[in-house]
């Protein structure tokens, strides 16, 4: 408000320092435009009131600095001090800076050579992946040609010639032996002796489970009609009969001959081989009598295939007893091997017609083909 109110002083009282007005050069203005004119008039006055209060702040400051008391000399010292503290501050800061900078500089040089190693390991690693990837695609493709072979295999089995046939083949191969070994027993019939005179055939034998409960004496056993008697063999003196001990003879020769039967029908090959001979038939031993020591030990095994086995008589004439009673123990030995092919238990060692009678019983029972 002051400040329009001197502006209107201005318009209304020019100052004496102001021009004379020239007629010649005044201005004539519409009625219609004088408010624009007086607006613009009244523009421009603000406009140099404000430019005049800047002129007259400006002075007031210049004046301020001019009339400055003498005692500001004796501060400048302080100021040139400060400069200078300032002036260190900042040169340390910039040298604090210049550490922290090298710090820095020195751990981008240890993280650069760290990198370049975990890059040369990661180099290697992926060279060790390779060459596990390249053995996995071998050991794949390795893989499926068995796998492929394996097919193929179950393919076979599966058809005509397959497992099914293999499972025929073997079925017959069992009957085939069966009845072989049936000729063998009709040669040399196995019976139980009941009466003085009256036999029974093995197949009217109790099953095995039934004479595991009910064991046959073994005195009631004949082959072929004739006993088995071991007493001799365990006690032969002077008054021992002569025709029992060669019956006994007689009847280990046959058992001996269905042994030898059976396992060239079942192929299985004997622990003692027998060399027959009717009733002077031996039984062989292929292990030595004493038993080797450390020393012996090489040569025995390079002379192993050359040793002759030892030969036992199956009989008493003209023999000493002890390698007769050995050679009847072997040869239940050969019946045993027999029994566990088939999977059937021993009766015992010295039950050997008994065991020959479980040999023949089993082989010929129907459960025979069917194992």
């Amino acid at each position: 408000m002051e400040q329009r109110q001197r502006q209107r002083q201005h318009l209304q009282h020019p100052t004496s320092t102001s021009k004379a007005i020239d007629p010649e050069n005044v201005k004539v203005i519409e009625w219609e435009d004088y408010d624009q004119e007086l607006a613009r008039l009244w523009s421009l006055s603000s406009a140099l009131s404000q430019a005049d209060d800047k002129k007259q702040t400006l002075q007031q400051k210049l004046q301020s600095l001019i009339q400055v008391p003498s005692s500001r000399g004796l501060a400048g010292g302080n100021v040139v001090g400060q400069v200078k503290a300032e002036s260190l501050k900042r040169s340390n800061e910039l040298e604090e800076m210049r550490e922290r900078l090298e710090a820095r500089r020195l751990l981008m040089e240890k993280m650069s050579m760290r990198s370049k190693v975990e890059k040369e390991d990661a180099k290697n690693q992926e060279e060790r992946l390779s060459m596990e990837v390249r053995s996995l695609l071998v050991a794949g493709t390795a893989l499926s040609v068995a796998r492929k072979r394996l097919q193929e295999s179950n393919r076979l089995l599966a058809g005509e010639k397959g497992y099914g046939h293999l499972q025929k083949l073997q079925k017959m191969l069992r009957m085939r032996q069966q009845f072989m070994i049936s000729q063998v027993s009709f040669l040399y019939p196995v019976k139980i002796l009941v009466g003085p005179k009256q036999e029974q055939e093995l197949e009217s034998f109790p099953s095995g489970n039934s004479a595991a409960s009910k064991p046959v004496n073994p005195g009631s056993l004949t082959i072929l009609g004739l006993h088995l008697t071991i007493l001799p063999f365990t006690k032969m003196s002077l008054f021992t009969d002569k025709k029992e001990v060669q019956r006994s003879a007689t009847a280990l020769g046959y058992i001996a001959h269905v042994v030898s039967h059976i396992a060239s029908y079942l192929e299985v090959p004997l622990r003692y081989p027998l060399r027959l001979g009717g009733s002077h038939t031996y039984i062989n031993d292929y292990a030595p009598s004493i038993e080797p020591t450390s020393s012996d030990l090489s040569s025995n095994i390079a002379l192993s295939t050359n040793t002759k086995p030892a030969e036992f008589p199956l009989f008493l004439e003209g023999q000493d007893a002890t390698r007769a009673a050995y050679a009847v123990f072997l040869l239940n030995k050969d019946i045993e091997q027999l029994l566990n092919y088939i999977g059937v238990k021993s009766l015992g060692p010295r039950h050997v017609l008994a065991n020959l009678k479980e040999l023949l019983r089993t082989i010929q029972s129907p459960e025979y083909i069917d194992t």
